[in-house]
């Protein structure tokens, strides 16, 4: 089919459809009414000569041919959209923009409950989405507009990307309230001694654990080696191990579970939690009203 021919509000609807597994919920959205977003979903669907979209028990799942279009129409509104958006006037109580973002396990634990309060608060119809990306992927996502933001602390994030700091979050250990060896202060022999629990997370700046302590002659027994932080808190309280983590994050995991924190045996460099953004949507002000946000929320 030629472009030139194709209603781009069908591409808002298709894209809606995909982002909510529902017609009733892309057009509330949307803020057009169900029959509404029913004809322009039949339209496409004969321009395009698919059915795009199949009811199924978990909601409206889409066809082959839409899986390969999602992400190219999503990213194209989104550049559209932002580039639209450098005009004045963006209003997070009217607004339909959508925010795509990166962040860890722990960033998502961390930031999303409050941030999701917030902004159905202040921008109801507002979409934000956190993205999986590989963490060598997040710099080309930032470029390209297949992500607004990137949030954590990721000093591998240089040249083109902006970065504005929101705290810095010191470094602990993390072990069962009732550990047998471990009593109120952590030496340097108990942690040699003990096990641990390591998180490899490629791209994120939690590597600086290793290397200040192999300045400092320590090397650290890891018994559990997993990608993500989400499952320790409850290996911890089962086991031994010590989990060295951001403090922030080890007082969320501490809050209701048997688990308490104590200082490493050595200084480790904090953590810098910083927004990430290309410089090509510097004057996005509807990225900058997310940015001032997540500052509120966050910032030190």
């Amino acid at each position: 089919m030629n472009i030139r021919d194709l209603d781009l509000n069908l591409l808002r609807v298709f894209d809606a459809i995909a982002r909510e597994g529902s017609v009733s919920a892309a057009a509330a959205s949307l803020g057009i009414t169900q029959p509404a977003a029913s004809n322009a979903l039949a339209r496409l669907r004969r321009e395009l000569g698919d059915p795009l979209f199949v009811r199924t028990p978990r909601g409206m799942r889409p066809t082959p041919l839409a899986g390969q279009l999602n992400e190219p129409v999503h990213r194209a509104l989104a550049l559209l959209e932002g580039a639209l958006a450098g005009t004045p006037g963006f209003d997070p109580a009217t607004s339909t923009r959508s925010f795509r973002f990166y962040m860890s396990d722990i960033g998502e634990i961390f930031f999303l409950p409050p941030l999701v309060a917030r902004v159905r608060q202040l921008a109801p119809r507002v979409h934000l989405e956190a993205v999986a990306l590989a963490p060598e992927d997040v710099a080309d996502g930032l470029a390209e507009g297949r992500i607004d933001l990137a949030v954590g602390f990721l000093p591998e994030l240089h040249g083109a990307v902006r970065q504005q700091r929101m705290f810095r979050d010191p470094y602990v250990c993390l072990l069962r309230a009732d550990h047998p060896r471990i009593g109120a202060r952590l030496s340097r022999r108990l942690f040699q001694d003990a096990q641990h629990a390591l998180v490899a997370s490629p791209g994120s700046g939690h590597r600086v654990i290793e290397q200040a302590l192999a300045q400092r002659g320590l090397k650290r027994h890891i018994a559990l080696r997993v990608p993500h932080f989400t499952v320790l808190p409850q290996v911890l309280e089962r086991t031994d191990l010590i989990l060295t983590l951001p403090e922030r994050i080890a007082r969320v995991f501490a809050r209701d579970r048997p688990l308490r924190i104590l200082d490493p045996p050595v200084v480790v460099p904090p953590a810098d939690v910083a927004l990430h953004w290309h410089e090509r949507f510097d004057r996005d002000p509807a990225l900058g009203w997310l940015r001032s946000l997540l500052l509120s929320l966050f910032g030190e």
